[in-house]
């Protein structure tokens, strides 16, 4: 509260220290604020796009999955399956943007030639090798979609706590600041007026006295003239 501050000039200039500090703060506060939230929009529109592919490359790995079970059987599938022998490997990076540390996932030997697979050329069929394209393009597509979405949601918490420190800067901390400092000069404005007519009152009775003390010692040179002239005619 106002009335907890003392109200003397080095508190004063502490103050607008402090609301110059917290304006800029505010200011570079929302700047970010609203850079983060461009960059989300992009995001947001980039995992959209991603969202749709994902579903789409699901549909279609589902669709050559289902062709190759009804025309090879489930065996000859799942025996295609086994036979890879080299598993894609997921790495993770890390890319700043505006600040936040989102991740960057790269991954290697998702897509694999025919010969790389495993089960071998003539021990399997087209569409075989249909469905493990499908899915091997289904698996990028989920890779980067989890690339997406995190940083998505690591941009989404950013923001939301760069506008809580807006807004307490904005709806607490300033306004606090600002009332103790028209506090601070209502109560040196009613000191100064104070002082001053202090000052005006000493300086009223200082020639009060001045004129009281004219008056004396005038009144004593007329006595000490009349009590001369009394001893002049005496000696006359």
């Amino acid at each position: 509260m106002a009335e907890d501050v003392k109200p003397t000039r080095k508190n004063l200039m502490e103050i607008e220290d402090r609301i110059d500090l917290s304006e800029r703060g505010h200011d570079t506060l929302e700047q970010k604020r609203d850079g983060l939230i461009m960059e989300f929009m992009d995001i947001l529109d980039q995992a959209q796009d991603v969202r749709d592919q994902l579903e789409s490359d699901y549909d279609t790995a589902q669709e050559k999955i289902n062709k190759a079970r009804a025309m090879e059987g489930d065996v000859a599938v799942r025996g295609a399956a086994a036979a890879l022998k080299e598993h894609p490997e997921i790495t993770t990076q890390s890319k700043n943007i505006m600040g936040v540390v989102v991740p960057q996932i790269e991954s290697s030997k998702v897509r694999k030639d025919l010969d790389e697979r495993g089960y071998g050329v003539l021990g399997s069929s087209a569409r075989i090798d249909e469905a493990a394209d499908a899915y091997e393009e289904l698996l990028e597509s989920i890779i980067l979609a989890a690339e997406v979405e995190t940083a998505m949601k690591k941009m989404l918490e950013e923001i939301e706590t760069t506008k809580r420190r807006v807004n307490a800067l904005e709806f607490k901390l300033l306004p606090e600041l600002n009332e103790n400092k028209e506090y601070i000069e209502q109560k040196l404005e009613e000191q100064e007026r104070e002082e001053i007519f202090r000052l005006k009152k000493i300086k009223a009775k200082k020639e009060e006295e001045e004129k009281a003390e004219e008056e004396r010692e005038a009144e004593a040179k007329a006595e000490a003239e009349a009590l001369e002239a009394g001893v002049a005619e005496s000696d006359d």
